[in-house]
């Protein structure tokens, strides 16, 4: 008749088994919570991962995203970022289409389930009263025939006995008749109760537990349905962004194919260039002749192409030639730290920093360019410590190479030019608001925006003149004006003047090194520097005394010009504390010093040290 009708003396395992069924529908609920919890961890994991690797602004790492390798990286970038934002749909939608529902459905079907327990508990106590019922007329029934008997029995043993009085066999008699009537009320009871228990016991069996074992039946069979459809849901999820996911695959693909090497390799040499031509052939110098050795016009100590005959070594010149006079002296005098130290790691472990951190990044210059400055420069030979420390460049760049100088100021009058934009534009507004004044005077007073006006014009001059001049620079480098005359010479000067301090004394620069180092040509006169003064500054210059000692508190990778590098740990000598710029000079035998961030350094001075 019914499914679960045959069932029917099965009532218990019934009930074991649709809590069974609600066990199992929680354990999904279960599963499909913590999928969802490993999809927003893995889109949690994979936008750090993005953020990690995103170029840092104000950084040199935007510089290097101009490469199309390194646009292509960003865009994957970009394109991970895009992809963990599906994998977080996917968690939404799970948890709002399949867990919120399911949870909601689970409620509900236990209180069904509840409903019908209950009925059919209380149905089961209704027959069961019924059948104790019956029971009872029963008992009480056949007790009143058996007294009925014994009654009928003893009235017949009256009745027969010739010695009892007629007054008793009377009062047998009516009380085996009293027991008679019990027995027929009795009798009839129990048929009455018989049939209404034969009655309730049909309606009980074939109308109320088939209606519940239905109702148990139909509501299991939601259940079974219900958890296929959130299954089915579980995958439509996943399949719903796979085009986005595969959307974002193709960018990455487009990406990679968009990389260039050749347009890579041009912007590398675009970016170096510096527009130096090759030296020339070193001619042979002929040591049997009974003369003084010279210096070749093509050799590298030749001045940048004026013509002019070089400065002759003897004496105690020792033979040397510039580019070969105690290399590790000549650098350190051309090279130095030209910006300020960088920070000690944030780490709390130094050998966390992979590599150490960067040190500052100076634009090298060809030794030949150096060593033609020092043979054509003014005489300031005299304080080439002062050179040792490094600070901001010249305004007009001049201490690059010609390339580079040249996109440097291009750069700097673009921005000049910005800022003019700007301030043009302020004032075109002002001029605007100042007629509606005039206009309308009730809007405001047309005098209160004048002075403000009028340091807009100021401005304006200014930037103009600043483009000015450094469009005169530009212009001399790019060939568009002769050499630069005397005049614009003591002018740069001057400008070089108010952004570096000037040079006084070789002590004075030890104590205070202006950290620049500019040198300029003269159309008029070349400074000639004969050759044993110029080897005695190398070869006789005795070393600084040492003043301390100091312990190296993170690796230190010094890759620029000045510096040296240093691991962690590692014991050294101070010879030069530090003057204000933020470096210390350090040293670790007799040909290795160099510059390192105080910082990354813990300094012990001798108390008996000179100047300590």
């Amino acid at each position: 008749f019914f499914f679960f009708y045959s069932l029917q003396d099965q009532f218990d395992n019934l009930e074991k088994h649709t809590q069974w069924g609600i066990d199992v529908l929680e354990k999904y609920i279960k599963f499909v919570k913590e999928r969802t919890e490993i999809e927003l961890s893995y889109a949690k994991q994979l936008r750090n991962l993005s953020k990690k690797y995103q170029p840092k602004k104000n950084s040199k790492e935007e510089e290097e995203y101009r490469y199309t390798s390194t646009r292509a990286f960003l865009a994957t970038l970009n394109e991970m970022n895009d992809y963990a934002g599906q994998h977080e749909v996917i968690s939404e939608n799970m948890t709002s289409l399949i867990t919120g529902e399911l949870t909601r459905y689970v409620q509900e079907l236990k209180q069904e389930r509840k409903s019908h327990f209950h009925d059919g508990r209380k149905a089961q106590q209704h027959i069961e009263t019924c059948w104790k019922q019956l029971e009872a007329s029963k008992r009480r029934f056949e007790r009143d025939c058996k007294e009925a008997d014994r009654a009928q029995q003893y009235f017949e043993k009256m009745d027969a006995d010739i010695n009892v009085t007629k007054a008793d066999v009377e009062k047998a008699r009516q009380q085996a008749q009293l027991r008679h009537q019990m027995a027929e009320d009795s009798k009839a009871e129990y048929s009455s109760t018989l049939q209404k228990f034969n009655s309730e016991q049909h309606d009980h069996y074939y109308t109320h537990i088939p209606t519940i074992f239905q109702k148990i039946q139909e509501m299991e069979e939601r259940r079974i349905v219900r958890i296929g459809e959130s299954m089915k849901t579980f995958a439509d999820v996943d399949r719903q962004v796979i085009p986005i996911i595969g959307k974002c695959l193709d960018e990455i693909t487009k990406a990679a194919e968009s990389i260039d090497h050749k347009n890579d390799s041009q912007l590398v040499i675009e970016a170096f260039k510096s527009g130096f031509e090759p030296p020339g052939d070193i001619d042979f110098e002929d040591f049997t002749q009974p003369m003084k050795r010279t210096v070749s016009e093509s050799s590298l100590s030749n001045s940048r192409g004026d013509g002019k005959s070089e400065p002759k070594f003897g004496g105690k010149s020792k033979g040397k030639l510039w580019p070969f006079i105690k290399k590790n002296k000549l650098m350190s005098l051309l090279t130095s730290p030209h910006q300020p130290p960088p920070p000690p790691p944030a780490s709390a472990s130094p050998s966390a920093v992979p590599n150490g951190p960067q040190s500052p990044k100076q634009q090298k210059e060809p030794l030949s360019h150096r060593f033609n400055e020092f043979m054509t420069s003014k005489p300031k030979i005299h304080c080439f410590r002062s050179l040792k420390r490094g600070g901001a460049g010249p305004e007009d760049f001049s201490n690059l190479p010609p390339e580079q100088r040249r996109k440097k100021l291009q750069q700097k009058v673009d921005e000049l030019n910005k800022d003019i934009q700007k301030e043009m534009d302020q004032r075109d507004a002002l001029t605007k608001m100042k007629d509606v004044y005039i206009k309308n005077p009730q809007m405001g007073d047309a005098a209160s925006v004048d002075q403000r006006l009028a340091e807009l014009g100021q401005n304006i001059e200014k930037l103009r003149l600043e483009v000015q001049k450094f469009e005169g620079w530009l212009a001399e480098v790019e060939g568009r004006l002769p050499m630069r005359t005397e005049q614009s010479r003591r002018q740069s000067g001057l400008y070089e003047a108010q952004n570096t301090s000037a040079v006084n004394s070789c002590a004075q620069d030890r104590e205070s090194p202006d950290g620049s180092y500019t040198e300029e040509q003269s159309q008029e006169t070349e400074m000639k520097v004969p050759a044993t003064d110029f080897d005695d500054e190398f070869d006789d210059e005795e070393p600084l005394p040492t003043i301390g000692t100091c312990k190296a508190l993170y690796t230190f990778e010094g890759q620029n010009e000045g510096t040296i590098s240093v691991a962690e740990g590692e014991l050294l000598y101070v010879i030069e504390e530090d003057k204000g710029d933020g470096w210390t000079r350090i040293r670790r035998n007799e040909d290795e010093e160099g510059y390192v961030p105080t910082s990354y350094v813990e300094v012990y001075l001798d108390k008996n040290a000179k100047g300590a």
